[in-house]
């Protein structure tokens, strides 16, 4: 049984309260079970502190806890997150090749791979040490993985991806399919060969039903430690650096640059052959038509800085009483005229 002492020095905090306070499991802080710990992370949750079921609860100040068992830590999320994973260990790997995956005899499978039933390994593809690669999904020829990577059933890459380390690519995802180029002339439109590939960094996520295509000519490139949730496009020659996060349903068109650390939250988009500065944060639903400088949060569409935002809309609040005294003052107008 592991005791809240030996969770908190798993996480670099401080037991508060009991000590060898035996801990099995965790739970939701406003859903709390006897014997585990919950986590206060976002203050909207701390109404259910003092009513929570869970026998410790991880804080960011002893203060909050008022007698209760707790651990002290500078960041309660990511405590929990390390707990998580003690007491919900990773799903048993399988073991070896399936007898019904298909693998060229070019193909070079690298030791302690697995690869699931129905899966296609494609010519000249290379496969690294450790890595999974789940059922019925299709590596393309001359794609390459790198180490521990683990590949989620039915995912796709077309040929010449090259993915690194310890990527995770979750069901359904694509990464290669052409790009979207069509010239038009004379109402005809004329597909622009996509001959170009994709690369993706190390410690990378992709989500579910996730869409990366290949350059038209070049490189489409995500960033080392970037992290995709489900359904987000990313279109052919787009530029993304190190640790970025979008959230679902975002579209980022062709040929676009995005530097270190942005985040892109939920539904946004981006408009092609535009640079977005690193550590920028592009608000849900906002639209990027024009290059952004980096350090900044925007929003709305077009997207501006937060602050420009908040100008705009109190405006537009501002007109519609101006429209509502506008309308009253006719109507005495109105009336007037009326009665004389």
């Amino acid at each position: 049984m592991t005791t809240l002492n030996q969770l908190a020095d798993l996480v670099g905090g401080k037991a508060i309260g009991q000590s060898d306070l035996p801990i099995s499991g965790v739970s939701e802080l406003n859903d709390g079970k006897p014997g585990t710990i919950s986590f206060l992370g976002n203050q909207k949750y701390r109404k259910f502190l003092n009513s929570t079921k869970a026998s410790a609860v991880i804080v960011s100040s002893a203060e909050l806890l008022e007698g209760r068992n707790g651990i002290e830590v500078q960041n309660p999320q990511l405590a929990f997150s390390k707990i998580l994973k003690i007491f919900n260990p990773e799903l048993l790997k399988q073991k070896g090749i399936h007898p019904t995956a298909v693998i060229d005899p070019t193909a070079h499978i690298d030791e302690d791979v697995c690869i699931g039933p129905y899966a296609v390994i494609e010519a000249n593809s290379k496969i690294g040490k450790g890595t999974i690669v789940g059922a019925s999904s299709v590596i393309s020829l001359n794609s390459v993985i790198g180490k521990e990577c683990r590949i989620h059933a039915r995912v796709t890459l077309y040929h010449d991806s090259l993915i690194g380390d310890r990527v995770v690519i979750f069901s359904g995802s694509v990464i290669g399919s052409d790009g979207f180029g069509f010239v038009t002339d004379k109402d005809t439109h004329h597909k622009i060969p996509q001959v170009g590939k994709v690369i993706i960094g190390s410690d990378v996520e992709i989500g579910a039903n996730c869409v990366i295509d290949r350059a038209t000519i070049g490189t489409t490139r995500i960033g080392n430690m970037t992290k995709l949730d489900n359904l987000v496009h990313i279109a052919h020659n787009v530029k993304i650096g190190i640790g970025c996060l979008f959230a679902a349903g975002v579209g980022i068109a062709g040929t676009v640059t995005i530097k270190d650390f942005c985040i892109f939250a939920g539904q946004s988009g981006v408009v092609p052959h535009v640079t977005i500065g690193s550590k920028a944060i592009i608000a849900a639903q906002s639209g990027v038509t024009k290059s952004l400088e980096g350090g900044e949060l925007y929003s709305g569409m077009p997207a501006r800085k937060i602050r420009e935002q908040h100008r705009k809309n109190a405006v537009l609040q501002s007109l519609s009483a101006l429209k509502k005294r506008v309308d009253k003052l006719e109507n005495l107008v109105l009336k007037n005229e009326h009665n004389t």
